[in-house]
């Protein structure tokens, strides 16, 4: 049986995601973090992880970021994206206008804050660790209206207020799976390529990591840094490419990149989502 591990509880869009990569024979592992859905990976306790990488409203996911940096074992072997839209639902009997504590997963709150303004102007927002969690959290009585996927409202029995909510109705969410040390897959003629570096904090030294993609042409679709934790003013710097690692031009520059960093991995090489 292969083990899959998603940001739980059951009826998280994580969930919805794990499932979409329709893996034979898979069990779905519900976790509390990204995190400890790496964690569990490289301990050997699942086959794979499932873990929100980048929102087209709030950006990138940090948790999962960081997850990756400290993940040294860690490959992506595949994305999917994922329209999101969102139920509002309370306890039976209740109302939004009367709502005072609103829970929710802190990038689903980006997404429905104007909505939520607007109907329910008294509650104050509680992260949640997800959406699902945030069900259990008015099912419990500790917050008294939920922001999740609608599933969850069934699965804890609460009334749905509104369905298809999101500020933005082009919001999307990009996941990815995650394996242990694969192998490098075929090259597909559309696919990504991740990696994590480390610079000398000097004048200059990003510039020379960039440049080396710009001279072979090779697109950076994303950069994004994330502090270190280990020094001050110390930084992971996560790139996109396109294209795979196994291509000339992208094969080149990551090599060429080796001479102006001080530490550079593989986040891994996999098909990109189709839309």
């Amino acid at each position: 049986m292969t083990r899959v591990a998603y940001l739980g509880p059951a009826g998280t869009f994580t969930e919805e995601a794990a499932r979409s990569f329709r893996i034979d024979g898979a069990q779905y592992v519900p976790v509390e973090s990204p995190a400890a859905a790496l964690a569990a990976l490289d301990a050997g306790d699942v086959d794979y992880a499932v873990c929100a990488i980048e929102n087209s409203i709030d950006g990138a996911v940090t948790t999962t970021m960081d997850a990756l940096a400290a993940a040294e074992n860690a490959r992506i072997v595949g994305e999917t994206e994922l329209a999101i839209a969102f139920a509002v639902m309370t306890r039976q009997g209740h109302t939004l206008s009367d709502a005072l504590r609103l829970a929710t997963h802190p990038v689903a709150h980006q997404q429905v804050k104007r909505w939520i303004g607007q109907r329910a102007p008294k509650a104050q927002f509680i992260p949640a660790p997800s959406n699902a969690a945030a069900a259990k959290m008015v099912a419990d009585g500790d917050a008294d209206v939920a922001v999740a996927p609608e599933r969850a409202a069934a699965l804890h029995g609460l009334e749905v207020h509104a369905r298809g909510v999101a500020d933005a109705e082009t919001a999307r969410t990009r996941f990815v799976l995650v394996a242990k040390q694969p192998a490098l897959p075929e090259p597909t003629g559309n696919d990504r390529t991740a990696i994590v570096f480390r610079t000398k904090n000097e004048p200059g030294a990003l510039v020379r990591v960039l440049q080396e993609f710009a001279a072979r042409g090779v697109d950076m679709t994303r950069i994004e840094s994330r502090p270190t934790r280990e020094e001050p003013n110390t930084y992971d710097f996560f790139v996109d490419l396109a294209g795979h690692a196994s291509d000339a031009a992208v094969a080149e520059a990551l090599e060429a990149c080796a001479a102006h960093t001080t530490a550079m991995r593989q986040l891994g090489t996999w098909p990109r989502a189709a839309r």
